[in-house]
């Protein structure tokens, strides 16, 4: 299994923070979140990943590079160390594309597609600046395609009325699937921020995906959709009209640390895991 990062947003509702530090590397304890993201990916079972990024964020592709100054610093101090060569073997593991200009998430995951086009196995797609506290979902939709067939999944949350409008909102048919710590859907379809009144529930894809590399393809020719942007929802949506799709309704808890004040919560949310017993 292959996965896919998106982190080339210009995060503008972070700055000015961000105009210097992207939104990616923002530290959760002493990592910084795309680190966390890459770790779930490869937990999930990915061996390779494709982080999708723009030339104005160096620091990020500079974070995973081997660095052999800092090898020679933390040479005496062994935990430290083990850091450092931790982060060279994952970096050993990431894959590089750019996306130029901001042209929507469709776009950014379209970056990848010479790299990633023709996997064999649904391909993990991870957004760089979602977080989730508690139990990770890639691990549980993995599970989920294997048990239908290789089928694309997509991971979910309930939102309340007033941020339907915000979010992909999907429609589809509770189903049963043991060994699964969450709500599972057959889905039947998928609408790119409705508004309430047009929406067909309150369950919005909520930063994880697991897609079936047909939606590469289908990207390439995707016209621009809400905002005039390309919208991967809406290449989802024929995607499902062709395979089947499912979603996911994890139990854990979705962090969006584009905004402060996401940031501030993901940062209470990860402090309070790591001090339970």
């Amino acid at each position: 299994m292959k996965a896919l990062i998106p982190a080339a947003g210009h995060g503008t509702r972070f700055l000015p923070a961000s105009k210097t530090i992207p939104k990616e590397m923002l530290p959760v304890s002493a990592r910084p979140a795309i680190q966390l993201i890459v770790e779930e990916a490869l937990d999930a079972g990915a061996d390779e990943v494709v982080i999708v990024t723009s030339p104005d964020k160096p620091s990020i592709r500079r974070h995973f590079e081997a660095d052999a100054e800092w090898r020679a610093r933390c040479a005496s101090r062994p935990e430290a160390d083990a850091e450092l060569a931790h982060l060279e073997e994952i970096g050993r593991r990431i894959r590089w594309a750019v996306q130029a200009e901001q042209r929507g998430l469709g776009h950014a995951v379209l970056q990848a597609a010479d790299i990633l086009r023709g996997e064999k196995e649904p391909v993990l797609v991870l957004l760089g600046d979602a977080l989730v506290s508690g139990e990770a979902p890639s691990a549980a939709m993995a599970a989920i395609s294997r048990a239908t067939g290789g089928a694309s999944v997509v991971g979910l949350e309930e939102v309340p009325a007033e941020k339907v409008s915000r979010y992909g909102i999907v429609k589809g048919e509770r189903v049963e699937m043991p060994g699964v710590g969450g709500e599972v859907l057959k889905l039947s379809d998928l609408v790119e921020k409705p508004r309430l009144e047009e929406a067909p529930s309150r369950l919005a894809i909520a930063g994880r995906y697991l897609l079936d590399p047909m939606v590469f393809d289908l990207l390439a020719t995707q016209r621009p959709g809400y905002g005039g942007e390309i919208q991967l929802t809406d290449a989802i949506r024929r995607l499902l009209a062709q395979r089947p799709v499912y979603g996911y309704r994890y139990p854990g808890r979705r962090h969006d640390i584009g905004n402060p004040a996401g940031y501030l919560e993901t940062l209470q949310a990860f402090a309070a895991s790591a001090a339970r017993p």
